[in-house]
């Protein structure tokens, strides 16, 4: 259990605070591997972000990106994670990974986004989360059927399919997520949030693991996880 918190005074220090976390990221895993695999959520938050990423001058075509979750929905919908991640993050070269077959099946399973993982490399030059004021990270929901099981840092799957209970006013659709387990394997670790009430949220699953799903996250990683915020 470690984390360390950053506090901004607004969305833009945020912004480029944690684009320039994610370049030395990706520098690290470049200079080791000659690749560098991210990790990186959606949300109003992350795009941003990478619109600062794609003005560094990097080898992006060695760079690899996979949404921390999806919406069971096709490419082209507007909710979908992976186009909002295309768009935003159009670096030159930059190669993207789908969660979510196309065109998805009528019934969401994890099979296609198992296969599609197994071909990353086992740990990711960074993993950047959300979070919501539930305490949901990825698409790991409370009330989902099979939370704790997708909270487990032993599982050896890598994603799981999702249907939230509630489901969410904002891309009500069931989801595959990547697992706790999976997305632990990184050497950075952020979670980016915004806004008082989510600052609440954070606060009390610092102190109780099992108050909302990112308390798992918090309280089982090995590698330290860098918190960002701003109001």
């Amino acid at each position: 259990m470690s984390w360390v918190e950053h506090h901004y005074a607004n969305s833009q220090e945020l912004v480029n605070a944690c684009a320039m976390r994610l370049v030395d990221a990706i520098g690290r895993s470049l200079a080791r591997f000659d690749s560098a695999s991210l990790a990186l959520a959606g949300g109003r938050t992350a795009p941003p972000i990478f619109a600062r990423l794609c003005t560094q001058a990097l080898p992006w075509a060695k760079v690899s990106a996979v949404p921390t979750d999806e919406r069971w929905v096709d490419y082209a919908h507007a909710d979908c994670n992976l186009r909002q991640l295309r768009e935003s993050f159009a670096a030159p070269g930059l190669r993207t990974m789908a969660l979510v077959p196309e065109p998805p099946s009528e019934f969401p399973d994890a099979g296609f986004a198992n296969a599609q993982l197994a071909k990353v490399p086992d740990t990711f030059a960074a993993v950047m989360l959300g979070m919501g004021a539930d305490g949901h990270f990825a698409s790991l929901f409370p009330g989902a059927d099979n939370l704790a099981e997708a909270l487990d840092p032993r599982s050896s799957s890598d994603a799981y399919a999702i249907i939230p209970d509630p489901m969410p006013s904002a891309g009500p659709h069931p989801r595959v997520s990547l697992s706790l387990a999976r997305l632990l394997r990184t050497e950075l670790l952020m979670l980016v949030i915004s806004g008082e009430d989510k600052l609440q949220t954070l606060r009390r699953a610092q102190t109780d693991a099992s108050a909302y799903p990112v308390g798992a996250l918090l309280h089982y990683a090995q590698t330290e996880v860098e918190i960002h915020w701003c109001p």
